[in-house]
C-alpha cells in the first residue's frame, strides 16, 4: 500500500451523472468534506460541447467504457454494444441529450413495489429543482442547474412527419414533460445556446471552487473496505499506485447499473456461490446484486427519401463546411442535433391508459447504426422502443480482475408484452409514414422493407437488428422486501456506511430516456444523505 487518504466525510465513487450532483449538493453548506474518485479523466475533447459530437465520442475509449452484451438466442447470438460514459460527467458527455421525466405512473409503481417515498407526488418537485426550461408552465422548473431547450432546427421532412402523425389521428404535444406525455413534437434536450449542457456544467464546475471538495481522476476503485459489515472506504489504483481512502460517514456508489454491482461483487457483496466461484471472500450474501437488469431495446426503421436534403448529405463536403461555419457563427444548424429530432409517445392499443412506445425520428439513415455511420443517399429513420420492458436480465462479474468488464445478459424480448408492444409500435410507425403528408418525400422503405408483413416477420426483424438504447437500470434494486439490495433511503441492506445512488436502484423502467430520472435519484438521494447526517 502506497498511501492512505483520510479526513473525508463522504467518498463518492464515480464522477458521472449522479456523482457530480452529489459532489455539488453534499458540499454546498461547507459542513462536509467530500472526495470524488473517477476512473476516467476530465472532459477535455472539443467534441463534448458540440451536440453532434456524440457520434465521435460514442466510439472513443477515452469517454466510453465500450461494454457489450453476451451473445443470446433472443437476439440471434449477436454481441450488442452497451456504451457507458467514462470521465467526469459520465454519460452526459456522450449521450443524445434527450430529457424525459417519464410518466407519473412510473414512480407510483416504484412506491407500490416497496420504494416508499418515491411516488410521483414525492419526486415531482425534485424534477422541477433540476430543470431550467424557459418555455414550460408552472409544472416545470425554470431556474435549476440543468439548461433545457427544445430542438430548434426544423426541416421539411420532420415537419411533414408531424403532419403525417396528425393525419393518422395522433395528437401534437408541445411539452411531453408537462401534463401529459402522449403525442408528437420536437424533443427537449440538455443544451444551452446550441451547446451540450452536461452535469459538469450544471453541477460540478460550480462546486470545484469549494475547499471541501476533492476530485481525483484516473482513480479506478477496485474494492470496498470493510470493518465487519461496515464499509469504511475504498481501495483504488491511480498512476500505477495502489491507494486507500477512508470515509468518516459513508461511501456512495455512483458507478451506474453496469459497474456498481460489479464493484459490490468484487468486494464480497453478492451471491455467495458466484463469489466463491471467483475466489472472492463473502462479506455479505446478497443474491439480488446484479439481478433485475432492465434496458430499453429499440429497432430502427429506415426509408429512402426524395425531394429533400437530409442529414446524410448535409454532413459531407461543401454542405458540411457551410454547417460548420453556421454553427461557429450562430450556434445553429446540424451540429446542434443529437440522437432525436421529433418525438412520439404513442399507445399501440386503445385499451392502454398511457403510451407504451416511444419514437425517435431523425432525417437521417445509418449504414451502421451502432457506430453512427450515415448513409450517403438521403434517408430518414424512426427508432421504435417499448417504454416499460418486462424482460429481466443480469449483470455479474466474470473474473476477480476489476479491469475486466462484467457479463451483461439483457434477456431482451423474453416477455410476451415486450414482443407485442414492439411489433405493434413498428406497424404503427409504418402506418404513419404512409399518410399523404409524407408521400412526396418517401421513395421506399429500406428496413425492414415492405416484404415484412406478419407479426412473426416483424419480430424476426427486431431480434436480428435491434439494439439497446443505453438505459440500463435495476441491478441494485431498492425496495422494502428481503431480496432488495438497497432500502428506500438507498442504503445497502446489511451493510452500514454504504449507499447506492445511481440508475441501479430503480425498481422498474421509466417511460423514456433515463438521464432525467437518474438526476432525480441523485438530487433526492443527496437530500436523504444530508437529512440522515443532521438527524
Amino acid at each position: 500500500m502506497d498511501q492512505q487518504a483520510s479526513g473525508f466525510d463522504y467518498i463518492v465513487v464515480g464522477g458521472g451523472t449522479a456523482g457530480a450532483i452529489l459532489a455539488n449538493r453534499l458540499t454546498a453548506d461547507g459542513r462536509h468534506r467530500v472526495l470524488v474518485l473517477e476512473a476516467g479523466e476530465h472532459a477535455s475533447s472539443m467534441w463534448i460541447s458540440i451536440p453532434a459530437g456524440f457520434s465521435k465520442l460514442l466510439t472513443d475509449p477515452r469517454f466510453n467504457w465500450r461494454f457489450a452484451t453476451e451473445p443470446e438466442d433472443n437476439t440471434r447470438g449477436r454481441v450488442i454494444s452497451v456504451p457507458r460514459g467514462k470521465g467526469l460527467g459520465g454519460s452526459t458527455l456522450i449521450n443524445g441529450m434527450i430529457y424525459v421525466r417519464g410518466q407519473p405512473g412510473d414512480y407510483d409503481a416504484w412506491a407500490r413495489a416497496g420504494a416508499t417515498g418515491w411516488g410521483w407526488a414525492d419526486v415531482r418537485d425534485v424534477f422541477r429543482q433540476i430543470e431550467n426550461y424557459a418555455p414550460g408552465d408552472a409544472s416545470r422548473g425554470h431556474d435549476g442547474p440543468m439548461h433545457l431547450e427544445q430542438v430548434a432546427e426544423r426541416y421539411p421532412v420532420s415537419d411533414a412527419f408531424l403532419r403525417a402523425a396528425r393525419q393518422d389521428g395522433q395528437t401534437l404535444n408541445p411539452d411531453y414533460n408537462g401534463a401529459s406525455q402522449e403525442g408528437f413534437g420536437y424533443y427537449q434536450v440538455l443544451q444551452h445556446r446550441g451547446q451540450r449542457w452536461s452535469v459538469v456544467d450544471g453541477y460540478l464546475k460550480p462546486a470545484l471552487k469549494r475547499p471541501n471538495l476533492a476530485v481525483e481522476c484516473g482513480a479506478q476503485v477496485t474494492r470496498l473496505l470493510f470493518e465487519g459489515t461496515r464499509c469504511v472506504g475504498v481501495e483504488y489504483t491511480q498512476r500505477g499506485k495502489t491507494l486507500q481512502a477512508r470515509a468518516g460517514r459513508e461511501t456512495l456508489l455512483c458507478l451506474g447499473a453496469v459497474q456498481t454491482p460489479q464493484l459490490l461483487e468484487l468486494s464480497g457483496v453478492g451471491n455467495p456461490e458466484l463469489l466463491r466461484q471467483h475466489g472472492i471472500g463473502v462479506v455479505l450474501a446478497r443474491r439480488g446484486v446484479g439481478e433485475h437488469y432492465i434496458d430499453h431495446f429499440a429497432t430502427r426503421m429506415n426509408w429512402r427519401v426524395r425531394n429533400a436534403v437530409t442529414l446524410n448529405e448535409m454532413s459531407r463536403g461543401l454542405r458540411l463546411a457551410r454547417q460548420v461555419a453556421r454553427y461557429y457563427a450562430m450556434r445553429k444548424g446540424i451540429l446542434t442535433l443529437g440522437t432525436g429530432l421529433v418525438h412520439g409517445f404513442v399507445r399501440t392499443r386503445v385499451d392502454l391508459p398511457t403510451p407504451d412506445v416511444q419514437y425517435f425520428f431523425v432525417h437521417a439513415s445509418y449504414a451502421n447504426a451502432a457506430e453512427r455511420i450515415l448513409d450517403r443517399e438521403p434517408g430518414m429513420t424512426i427508432g421504435v422502443a417499448q417504454l416499460r420492458p418486462e424482460s429481466i436480465g443480469s449483470i455479474h462479474i466474470k473474473s476477480k480482475d476489476p479491469l475486466m468488464g462484467p457479463s451483461i445478459r439483457p434477456n431482451f424480448l423474453a416477455a410476451e408484452e415486450d414482443r407485442r408492444s414492439l411489433v405493434e409500435g413498428m406497424k404503427l410507425a409504418r402506418r404513419i409514414v404512409s399518410q399523404p403528408a409524407l408521400r412526396q418525400y418517401v421513395a421506399h422503405e429500406m428496413s425492414p422493407g415492405e416484404n415484412v408483413q406478419g407479426d412473426d416477420e416483424w419480430l424476426d426483424f427486431a431480434r436480428a437488428n435491434g439494439q439497446t438504447i443505453y438505459h440500463p437500470i435495476g441491478t441494485c434494486r431498492m425496495g422494502s422486501d428481503a431480496d432488495a439490495v438497497t432500502d428506500p433511503r438507498l442504503r445497502v441492506n446489511g451493510i452500514a456506511g454504504l449507499r447506492v445512488v445511481d440508475a441501479s436502484v430503480m425498481p422498474s423502467m421509466v417511460s423514456g430516456n433515463t438521464q432525467g430520472a437518474v438526476m432525480m435519484v441523485a438530487e433526492k438521494g443527496a437530500r436523504m444523505i444530508l437529512e440522515d447526517a443532521s438527524g
